[in-house]
């Protein structure tokens, strides 16, 4: 199944001009805002927050003199009295598996402690249940992937949903024969001598970190089906974009945070198959096979299931320390 779905320069909002200089106008968007003029009350909030200079004050009122828009909906949400409506967006945002509250958040309101707890007890899970995940909760983390920030707001991500095991396998039989092929050529030492030369020693970096790893894996799967890519997962999501996005990767990984916490909070576990990101960029027939087309890349691969573990604590990370290279300059 496919799935196809910031701040631009000064906006000259008294006279309404709106040229967007330097923005990727493939993620241009017709203007769909209108204002009611009975019920706005000439606040002007909708034009401090608009990005691109959509929306201007005349006579007391807002109206729409710009001819672009980002369909970022900042003046829909900041109207206090309901008076504009960006048609380009869904209305309403809702899922199936959760209630979804429409009230805005203010700055400094959610319960930080426990936003940082979940993010905490999210961990890469390699042990599922038998057990599926109904379709309609895949299509509610997508949807939930949707909420993250995208450059100038493109939002051109591309989510291709792998619905129960046997689709996961069948990825995984590809996988498999992509890895083979790899593996066969990095064991040739006059092929990992050419790459040294030529292509920046890609072959053997790959014999020399990954190979025996993935000889391994590929044994255990050929031999007992033991599945050590996505683990036994019930489901898969990837994450992709358009090749024309402003930012396509960063939008993919961004969305992919929020797929991750929301199945967690969902009681699925989730874990990231970089592994499978690569053999979908290298191999056209892995592509052709998950109908991606050749405009746009695939940035994440999420396994997702019930999981078979659980935890007593929170984990911890390396400790990291950060650099404030202008302090000297104050």
């Amino acid at each position: 199944m496919l799935i196809v779905p910031d701040t631009l320069p000064a906006r000259a909002a008294s006279s309404g001009e709106c040229t967007p200089k330097g923005i990727n106008t493939s993620c241009s968007s017709s203007v769909t805002t209108s204002i009611d003029p009975g019920s706005c009350i000439g606040c002007g909030l909708c034009v401090e927050v608009c990005p691109a200079g959509t929306i201007s004050m005349q006579d007391g009122k807002a109206v729409v003199t710009g001819s672009y828009s980002m369909a970022c909906g900042h003046c829909e949400a900041v109207c206090p009295v309901g008076a504009i409506h960006v048609e380009a967006l869904e209305h309403a945002f809702t899922l199936s598996c959760a209630a979804v509250d429409e009230r805005w958040l203010e700055h400094g309101e959610p319960d930080t402690g426990q936003l940082v707890r979940l993010m905490r007890s999210r961990r890469s899970c390699r042990n599922y249940k038998d057990k599926e995940i109904d379709r309609m909760m895949l299509e509610d983390l997508v949807k939930i992937g949707t909420t993250a920030p995208s450059g100038t707001n493109c939002q051109l991500w591309t989510f291709t949903i792998l619905g129960s095991r046997e689709e996961v396998e069948s990825l995984g039989e590809h996988m498999a024969r992509f890895f083979h092929e790899l593996n066969r050529m990095a064991a040739k030492p006059w092929l990992r001598l050419i790459s040294k030369i030529f292509y920046r020693d890609t072959l053997g970096k790959y014999f020399r970190r990954y190979y025996e790893t993935v000889r391994e894996g590929l044994l255990l799967w050929d031999r007992d089906g033991v599945d050590t890519l996505f683990h036994g997962a019930a489901a898969a999501i990837l994450v992709g974009g358009k090749k024309s996005a402003s930012t396509p990767m960063e939008d993919s990984l961004l969305a992919s945070q929020n797929i991750l916490l929301a199945a967690h909070s969902l009681g699925l576990g989730s874990c990231m198959i970089g592994f499978a990101v690569e053999a979908i960029k290298k191999d056209r027939q892995i592509r052709r096979f998950l109908q991606i087309p050749d405009d746009e890349s695939v940035y994440a691969v999420i396994a997702l299931g019930y999981p078979a573990e659980r935890y007593h604590k929170t984990a911890c990370r390396k400790k990291i320390v950060p650099r404030y290279p202008l302090e000297r300059i104050k």
